[in-house]
């Protein structure tokens, strides 16, 4: 017989903060004034404007922000996070030391 999941009827101080929290990003969302879009000139070389832009650099036929290195560089600690997390989560598959075949799932 299958075990259905009970429902946690606990403390509604959780859920009220959670609908308030997205209530508050909601109206932040909504009301943010995102600029203008302005589109790339036809002779700029973009590729060589976000490496200006990575090591902070005047040169670049684009204008841009100052934190892309700084996103970039977050980029790359959160994938590596996330590929260690995998590598700790994957679990060993050896059983006295044999390799258990994936096929037939060490059956034989």
């Amino acid at each position: 017989m299958p075990s259905w999941p009970r429902l946690y009827r606990g403390s509604k101080l959780r859920g009220l903060a959670a609908v308030a929290l997205f209530a508050v990003m909601a109206a932040l969302f909504v009301g943010a004034d995102f600029g203008d879009v302005a589109g790339f000139p036809a002779d700029a070389s973009i590729t060589a404007s976000i490496g200006y832009a990575m090591f902070n650099l005047d040169g670049g036929a684009v204008a841009s922000e100052g934190m892309l290195a700084a996103f970039e560089i977050i980029d790359i600690v959160l994938v590596a996070a996330v590929v260690g997390a995998v590598m700790l989560a994957s679990r060993d598959d050896e059983e006295d030391g044999e390799p258990i075949d994936p096929v037939d799932g060490g059956e034989n």
